[in-house]
């Protein structure tokens, strides 16, 4: 059986799209995958050391106005429809799954004029353009929230599945955790992070937080500061004189972060749609700041989804200090109840069986 597999530009295509490989890897003994993306972005790094077969196409996003740029991104338009019709000549795939960025557009739009059965997810509660665009020609839909279906005309094939979560969060040791990470498990921790690029709004905000709380021994924080940020973060610190004692750690990037959920009381973060789904899937209550210069905002819709079913509290960046935020954190710490109530709508949200009922899907169209 052969499977094609495309999505890209950011890991919160990636990421999901390797979940399936994975999966479908685990089911299916012979099987054969391929994933096409592009050389420049994060896919041409991640995909390889996967242990995929992966191959390129020539294919660029449309500009957001008008200009130059618009004809040479036509140009690689149809570059990468040629590209896309050579791979599927090709590889023969029995089916074609798309994760969204704009790589996945002519890879999928190609194999349903052909005939070859094909899916995509979109990760997102407001749905990319490339995803709107395709849901036309694929055969089948697979959502990971309620609130996009109304972007959807084809409700006839939509499945609600949620995003596949790596396997890896729930093989976690809470005991091991505590001991690798050097923290108190009898004292609340804040683990905080925007993203895996770090957030310059939310570090500008937990730095009030860090302050506040540096003799504070009633807490403990963990905060990421995303490596471009992690430099001028750490001289602000000295600059202002401010002692880091054992109840906080910053670090510029975490490479444990399934071992730092599963331990963590409240985490702050942005709303990255892996994220979210890694966070709903643990039932982790959290306060959510949206990163506002994200496509179409999509940060934000999927920051409300969250807020809408109690699960969390959510600032937005326009809105978002060092002073509210310290007191937001302080107040849901002290209220046991509204954490263990957010804590448990966070849990309804998680959908942890989200990429066997993808790989379900997909069985069921190759039948």
């Amino acid at each position: 059986m052969k499977f094609l597999i495309t999505g890209g530009g950011t890991g919160g295509h990636i990421y999901p799209a390797l979940a399936i490989a994975n999966e479908i890897r685990d089911r299916y003994k012979d099987a054969e995958i391929l994933y096409v993306g592009t050389k420049k972005g994060m896919e041409s790094e991640l995909v390889p050391k996967e242990g995929f077969n992966f191959k390129t196409i020539r294919v660029k996003g449309f500009p957001r106005k008008f200009s130059k740029e618009m004809f040479k991104t036509v140009k690689e338009l149809f570059l990468g429809l040629n590209d896309a019709k050579k791979i599927i000549k090709e590889f023969q795939p029995d089916v074609v799954i798309g994760t969204g960025g704009y790589v996945c557009g002519p890879v999928v739009y190609i194999a349903s004029k052909k005939k070859i059965p094909t899916i995509i997810h979109e990760q997102n509660a407001f749905p990319g353009i490339t995803n709107k665009i395709l849901s036309r020609y694929v055969d089948k839909i697979a959502l990971s929230f309620e609130e996009s279906v109304k972007y959807f005309k084809y409700p006839n094939k939509i499945s609600i599945t949620g995003n596949p979560v790596r396997k890896s969060l729930f093989l976690v040791d809470k005991n091991s955790a505590y001991k690798k990470l050097s923290i108190d498990p009898d004292i609340p921790l804040v683990l905080s992070f925007g993203g895996s690029g770090g957030q310059k709004k939310l570090n500008d905000s937990m730095f009030h937080v860090i302050k506040e709380n540096a003799d504070n021994s009633n807490i403990q924080i963990l905060h990421i500061t995303g490596k471009r940020f992690y430099e001028d973060f750490t001289k602000k610190l000295k600059k202002e004189n401010i002692v880091i004692k054992e109840n906080i750690k910053i670090l510029p990037y975490f490479f444990d972060m399934p071992e730092g959920l599963n331990i963590a009381n409240l985490v702050v973060t942005s709303a990255g749609a892996i994220t979210i789904s890694e966070i709903t899937a643990l039932g982790i209550p959290s306060i959510i700041i949206p990163k506002s210069y994200t496509a179409e905002n999509h940060q934000v819709y999927n920051a409300k989804a969250l807020e809408k079913k109690g699960a969390s509290l959510v600032i937005l960046e326009e809105d978002l200090t060092g002073e509210k935020l310290n007191n937001s954190i302080k107040k849901l710490l002290e209220d046991e109840e509204e954490l263990s109530t957010m804590r448990k709508n966070s849990k309804k949200l998680g959908k942890i069986e989200a990429v066997n009922e993808i790989v379900d899907i997909i069985e069921g169209m190759i039948e």
